[in-house]
């Protein structure tokens, strides 16, 4: 099974809520992987997930021992499965820590970011940014004028808080019509996405139908 198979539409009603929470995970993951920003925490779908790692490792710490062949092959299958959730959480987890660590100070002083974080994130990035302004305090920034010393300094109409750039060029794959056509910003182009399409575009141009899930990234 490749990545396009996982990441294939499926019904809600007919498909178990394991297998939906694969594809909801996986594709998390690549759209958080492929984005030049963070997206918001999906809370739901990691609590479950996370609950169902937890009960998965608890039937093989029961089972683990057994001489009974088909019970040794489910424990396969389930620790198969174990692992292939594992990945999916911890690949996404460091995704979201890589920008955290680039862009901690732009998101705790942009509240529409900030509210993108879990709560342990929050206190990650709290953390991070509190020991990196205490590194460069100690190092250098206490040599400078008192004046140029702030790392969220915006004079001259420069700032020296570093964003993601947003005009990052995306593959994108459209999953519903969008009667809307998409205009590129700063341009004279526009054009219509239909559900099966798949465009290079910006990333600011089709932000808000990947968040409300017209579009996935891939």
């Amino acid at each position: 099974m490749d990545i396009d198979d996982i990441l294939a539409e499926v019904s809600g009603d007919g498909s178990p809520l394991e297998t939906r929470d694969l594809q909801e995970l996986t594709r998390a993951w690549v759209t958080e992987r492929s984005a030049p920003e963070l997206l918001p925490w999906p809370s739901e779908l990691i609590e479950r997930v996370l609950e169902r790692i937890h009960q998965q490792i608890e039937v093989v710490e029961e089972q683990v021992g057994s001489v009974n062949p088909k019970t040794n092959f489910r424990l396969i299958v389930i620790q198969t499965e174990l692992e292939r959730f594992k990945f999916l959480v911890r690949s996404f987890l460091r995704t979201r820590m890589a920008k955290i660590n680039k862009y901690a100070l732009y998101m705790l002083s942009t509240p529409t970011q900030t509210a993108r974080l879990s709560a342990s994130e929050l206190q990650y990035a709290n953390t991070h940014q509190t020991l990196l302004e205490a590194h460069y305090r100690s190092s250098f920034l206490t040599q400078f004028p008192t004046s140029l010393q702030r790392l969220d300094d915006t004079a001259g109409g420069i700032s020296m808080v570093e964003q993601p750039d947003t005009d990052t060029a995306v593959f994108v794959r459209v999953l519903r019509d969008i009667e809307v056509p998409i205009v590129i910003e700063g341009t004279d182009t526009d054009f219509e996405m239909r559900r099966g399409d798949v465009y290079v575009v910006r990333w600011s141009a089709v932000r808000e139908y990947v968040m409300n899930g017209d579009a996935e990234l891939i």
